[in-house]
């Protein structure tokens, strides 16, 4: 199977020149209808309700994409936290509460000030792993990486599509050999329990960190 590539120049990076990742055009023709939106997780009398970012109205969710939500949510809940969720589906209206068929979850997690986050906007993607630290912030101007005891390391990338959903961003700036390979596959942080949808491993110059990754709000898939 050939494996497609695309490769964008877009902006510059202090010292590196930067590449998109993503076209807006893929937008799948199975998402027409429907809406991203993040917001807050509740659970009343058996229902679990959703309320969008900036929102006072509540939705029942109909969890129309088979996700799990309603498990996914109950193994994070506590007396403390508040749930945050970002998901894709259409809203309903009605008399009384509305309804959201969700269609996607791209990630459940304990958070009271995940709808403020401001660099969700910006971001196409996000990687985070444990033991050691790291984490990836994808964006059009490049890909940034932090490590635990390591200044962060700003470069460009390629991206590479593998199909079924699948792929990596790679770069070889700084004589550096550095890939982030993803994949569609629910993933559990092994540290904070925050459920992503999508696997993550780090390589660079050979040495493997697994973690979890999610897009961010400049990807609309």
């Amino acid at each position: 199977m050939r494996v497609a590539r695309s490769l964008v120049l877009v902006a510059l990076l202090p010292l590196f020149a930067a590449c998109q990742l993503f076209d807006a055009s893929r937008e799948s023709a199975s998402h027409v209808g429907q809406t991203r939106m993040q917001g807050q997780l509740s659970a009343t009398d058996g229902k679990l309700l959703f309320q969008p970012c900036g929102d006072q109205h509540r939705y029942v969710v109909n969890d129309t994409g088979g996700t799990s939500i309603l498990q996914q949510a109950a193994s994070l809940a506590d007396a403390q936290g508040k749930l945050f969720a970002d998901v894709r589906g259409r809203i309903l209206s009605g008399s009384g509460e509305g309804q959201l068929d969700l269609e996607q979850l791209y990630r459940v997690e304990r958070s009271g000030n995940a709808c403020s986050d401001p660099d969700f906007k910006l971001l196409i993607l996000r990687a985070s792993g444990h033991a050691p630290e790291w984490s990836v912030r994808v964006s059009g101007k490049g890909m940034i990486i932090d490590r635990a005891g390591q200044p962060p390391l700003a470069v460009p990338y390629v991206e590479e599509q593998l199909g079924d959903g699948r792929f990596n961003l790679g770069t070889e700036a700084n004589n550096q050999h550095i890939e982030l390979w993803v994949a569609p596959q629910r993933c559990v942080d092994s540290s904070t329990g925050s459920i992503q949808h999508m696997n993550a491993e780090l390589r660079i110059n050979g040495q493997v960190q697994r973690g979890c990754g999610y897009f961010g709000g400049s990807r609309d898939d």
